[in-house]
């Protein structure tokens, strides 16, 4: 378990998309570490579940209904925010996704194509999954970054994926919105450095969740060829689990431990990035 950081305690944090399976799990420790946590999502119930469970360990959380592609409900949620715990000292931007609209059969084009190319991808699907996962974090970071600047040692957290780095088959708008997440940590962190707001992304590796199990594992909990391709890849020859990016979260969110650190997109991924294959 990570020690406590004390530095953390009283402070604010905002996660967008935080009832998922890892940004729920950053909310959590967060709270561990006496920080007063809101929760976003486009289902206040979800975020409600998290918030819920935080108080009943006698930690502090709000749960709110946003859309970070809608400007005026993010405002609303700062409002909100503000009027309950007085600051905002933190901002998680989590929520992201995919869609079917989004993603081809196929990974390689081929004479013999089953299922949706590239050709028949959904303009409108493409775009809503860039935003969501790019644009939201623009519109969050721009909602949320005047107050963040109030105080003495503010920082942004972004969440990034693998796909940044090497885009992954069959999710080309996916992988573009993440790698345009680390350029534009980049840029925010070299904008806003004096003024004292930190800017930084993690990159997860290859996290088994909700979202992608049944991508990952057959019926029968076996590895699909996708998946054996990850764990092929993956030098700890495991998937990531939520815990695992706690860590580098209290690290980064923390000035006492990484308060030069600004501008850097850091991967958690069991050395998959670093791997060549041979």
């Amino acid at each position: 378990m990570i020690p406590i950081h004390k530095q953390l305690n009283g402070r604010v944090a905002v996660v967008t998309g935080g009832s998922g399976v890892l940004c729920s799990e950053m909310c959590r420790e967060l709270s561990r570490h006496g920080v007063n946590v809101a929760i976003l999502n486009r289902t206040v119930e979800k975020g409600e579940a998290v918030a819920e469970e935080i108080r009943s360990n006698g930690g502090s959380a709000i749960a709110l209904a946003a859309n970070v592609l809608d400007r005026s409900s993010l405002e609303k949620a700062r409002a909100e925010i503000i009027e309950q715990f007085g600051k905002i000292d933190i901002l998680i931007n989590g929520a992201g996704g995919n869609h079917p609209d989004a993603i081809t059969a196929n990974e390689t084009y081929g004479e013999e194509v089953e299922g949706k190319t590239f050709f028949d991808l959904d303009e409108s699907g493409f775009s809503q999954v860039f935003a969501s996962n790019f644009t939201g974090t623009f519109l969050a970071s721009q909602v949320f970054g005047e107050a963040l600047l109030e105080q003495d040692a503010p920082s942004i957290i972004n969440i990034s994926s693998m796909s940044s780095y090497s885009p992954m088959t069959k999710v080309p708008a996916y992988s573009a919105a993440k790698s345009a997440i680390n350029n534009f940590t980049m840029w925010m962190a070299v904008h806003f450095a004096e003024t004292g707001l930190r800017v930084n992304s993690i990159s997860p590796g290859f996290f088994l969740t909700k979202q992608n199990r049944n991508l990952l594992l057959n019926e029968d909990g076996s590895l699909t060829s996708r998946s054996n391709k990850i764990i092929t890849h993956t030098p700890m020859k495991r998937f990531g689990t939520p815990e695992d990016l706690l860590g580098t979260l209290i690290w980064l969110v923390d000035e006492s431990c990484s308060g030069f650190v600004t501008g850097i997109t850091v991967p958690v991924d069991g050395g998959f990035m670093a791997y060549s294959g041979v």
